[in-house]
C-alpha cells in the first residue's frame, strides 16, 4: 500500500453512489473496470479488488433519478494501481473494447478517465515516485499535459482480466459550491492542508501526497445540492488512524459549526455543499 494510504494519514475508503440499473452498473463494474461483486442483493451490491474490503459501493435507491445538470457532488473517485504495468494493460483493454476515454499526465501522475453508465467520473492512475515530485512553499506542482500513450504502452505484458489487488481508492474530486466555506471545512474541520491550487480549486491532503480531496466550483458558484434520489454519490468516506484522532477531528468540524452525527462505529457529517461523508477507523 502507497505510504499515503496508511497511518497516520487522513485517506479516502469506500464510496458509494446511486445508480439508475443495478443489474446494469454491476455489469459495468465488473466488465469494464474489473472489479469483483463482495455481496450483493436487490437494491446494493458492494464491489471489491481484495476479495475482502468494499472499495464501490452501488446502490439503486427506490424513485432514483437521472443526474441534474449543475449541482454540487462528484466530478470523479480515482482508484490507485500499484504501477505503470497495470495502468498500460488497462488501456489497452479499454482500446480493445472501444470504451471512450481521456488521458493527462499530472507530473506527479500518470491518469486516464472515464465515466460509468450513470455519467459518475472515474480516474484511473499511477503515481510516479514522490520522490520526483516538485515542491515550491509547501504546494506540490501538478500540471495537465498529454500522456505519452506510446511509452506507456510498451509496459504491458498480458490482457486485462480485473483490478489488481492492491489497488486503492487514491483520491476523490468534488463539486462544491462555495470554496471557501468548502476550503475551511476541509483544512479547519478536517484537518486537511492545501498542496496545489488551480482556477476554482484547490487539492488537500495529509502527509504530504499530492491530494486526498480535490474541490472545485466548476459546475458553477452558488450551486445547489443534488436532490437525495439523483444518481450520483450517497457517500464517502475518510478513515482516520485512531480514535482518538477521530474525535479530535469530530470536535473541531462541531466547532466551525458543521453537524456530525454518531451512526454505529462511524460518525456522519456533510461539507457545505452537502457531500455526505462517513468518518471512520479501520
Amino acid at each position: 500500500m502507497s505510504k499515503f494510504h496508511k497511518d497516520p494519514n487522513y485517506y479516502i475508503g469506500t464510496v458509494c453512489l446511486k445508480v439508475m440499473d443495478l443489474n446494469q452498473s454491476i455489469v459495468f463494474y465488473e466488465k469494464i473496470l474489473g472489479f469483483k461483486v463482495l455481496e450483493k442483493n436487490n437494491v446494493m451490491a458492494k464491489l471489491t479488488v481484495d476479495g475482502k474490503t468494499p472499495l464501490v459501493i452501488l446502490e439503486q435507491p427506490e424513485g432514483i433519478k437521472r443526474k441534474s445538470k449543475r449541482t454540487s457532488g462528484l466530478y470523479h473517485f480515482a482508484l490507485l494501481l500499484p504501477n505503470r504495468k497495470d495502468l498500460a494493460e488497462f488501456i489497452k483493454h479499454l482500446l480493445n473494447i472501444r470504451y471512450p476515454f481521456g488521458t493527462a499526465d499530472h507530473l506527479v501522475s500518470e491518469a486516464i478517465y472515464l465515466n460509468d453508465l450513470d455519467g459518475n467520473g472515474i480516474e484511473v492512475y499511477v503515481d510516479r515516485p514522490s520522490d520526483q515530485w516538485k515542491w515550491k512553499n509547501r504546494l506540490v506542482h501538478m500540471d495537465t499535459l498529454e500522456l505519452d500513450l506510446h511509452d506507456l504502452l510498451k509496459e504491458s505484458e498480458q490482457p486485462w482480466t480485473h483490478l489488481p489487488k492492491e489497488t486503492i481508492m487514491g483520491h476523490i474530486h468534488l463539486h462544491v459550491s462555495h470554496l471557501d466555506e468548502a476550503k475551511t471545512f476541509y483544512t479547519e474541520g478536517l484537518g486537511y492542508h492545501i498542496v496545489s491550487t488551480y482556477p476554482q480549486a484547490y487539492f488537500l491532503s495529509t502527509g504530504g501526497y499530492h491530494h486526498h480531496i480535490a474541490i472545485n466550483t466548476w459546475q458553477g458558484v452558488g450551486v445547489p445540492s443534488p436532490s437525495e434520489n439523483d444518481v450520483g454519490l450517497n457517500w464517502y468516506e475518510i478513515i482516520f488512524p485512531n480514535e482518538k484522532t477521530l474525535q479530535l477531528q469530530v470536535e473541531k468540524l462541531r466547532q466551525i459549526g458543521a453537524t456530525v452525527t454518531k451512526d454505529g462505529d462511524y460518525f456522519v457529517t456533510e461539507d457545505p455543499a452537502g457531500n455526505r461523508i462517513r468518518l471512520v477507523v479501520r
